[in-house]
């Protein structure tokens, strides 16, 4: 791994300038910090809180969840890309790969500011109608290319997540909604009750309890595969070939870190992964998947989405607000 080899270089270097009887001192040294460049709230809160309360005994320091948001993230992500201490890390949505084609001033790159530590979990998106809207996603698509912008789609706001997902959707399956966009998830959902907007895509624990009374319906999933609790459910790529997008988190550190210090912190996560364990039970509830892969799955995923976005950014000429 990079982190590793340039971190033993840097440990061999020092100790051939060091005198023979210094050691470094035992990691972590003080308070953990874990951002969340999001309101509190969200979904990623769920694994943030459960490592913060799992991790701090284990640690022998504290862990401290701190949610620092706006600008879509990128307030929450600069901090930590800016951290010098050696504890500080990211808990941060996918929008670390979507703020790089919306944001020429980001103040940071993921790729060389941020170390991946791992892949925390993943969720679909699910594209949600009322409950006397299409009763199918071939349906929904038929109306569409019948009248082009008639139909309308909510998102937690231009430039998010839920707004580039949707508009990859509409590139690749060659249709034109309007958009509207709106400040958070909920706001989506209480508007698609409202029958102000025909539909949106979002993460499925916002629509589930409403698809689970019958007042909204889920007519496709945005996953590779149909999502285990919604096994009815298409997939978007069944009737629109090679589309795929995933709500995920992962485990960032500041480029700051010490090497052993993710290690540290890696094999602190790893008896979480337990598929009958409890973070595993509550984001399962939610319709998540807990991944927890280590560092290299993570910055996959990075260096295949960024480009991705940007294409999506670029063909659909959407400006961050």
């Amino acid at each position: 791994m990079t982190i590793t080899r340039r971190g033993l270089g840097a440990a061999l270097l020092g100790g051939l300038a060091a005198p023979a009887f210094a050691q470094a001192p035992a990691w972590p040294s003080r308070p953990v910090r874990l951002i969340s460049p999001f309101a509190p709230g969200g979904p990623q809160d769920v694994p943030g809180r459960f490592f913060v309360d799992a991790l701090t005994p284990k640690l022998g320091q504290p862990m401290v969840y701190d949610s620092r948001a706006g600008a879509g993230g990128a307030v929450g992500m600069q901090h930590v890309a800016q951290a010098t201490d050696g504890h500080t890390f990211l808990i941060t949505s996918n929008a670390v790969a979507t703020l790089p084609a919306l944001r020429r001033d980001l103040g940071f790159d993921p790729f060389t500011d941020l170390l991946p530590v791992t892949l925390v979990m993943q969720s679909p998106y699910t594209l949600v109608v009322r409950a006397n809207g299409p009763a199918s996603f071939a349906e929904f698509l038929a109306l569409a290319r019948a009248a082009p912008n008639r139909l309308t789609f909510g998102s937690s706001g231009v430039g998010s997540s839920t707004h580039l997902t949707m508009a990859m959707l509409l590139q690749r399956a060659g249709v034109e909604l309007t958009h509207v966009p709106y400040r958070g998830a909920q706001l989506v959902m209480n508007a698609l009750l409202a029958g102000d907007i025909d539909c949106f895509v979002g993460d499925l624990s916002v629509p589930l309890e409403h698809i689970r009374a019958g007042t909204a319906r889920c007519i496709a999933v945005t996953t590779e595969a149909r999502a285990p609790l919604l096994p009815d459910v298409p997939a978007v790529r069944e009737a629109v070939p090679g589309y795929a997008s995933t709500l995920w988190y992962g485990f960032f550190a500041a480029k700051a870190t010490p090497p052993e210090a993710i290690q540290r912190m890696l094999a602190e996560l790893a008896p979480l992964r337990a598929p009958a364990g409890e973070l595993s039970r509550r984001l399962s509830e939610r319709g998540a998947e807990l991944l927890l892969t280590g560092p290299e799955p993570l910055a996959e995923r990075l260096r295949a989405e960024v480009p991705q976005w940007r294409a999506v950014v670029a063909a659909a000429s959407i400006r961050a607000e």
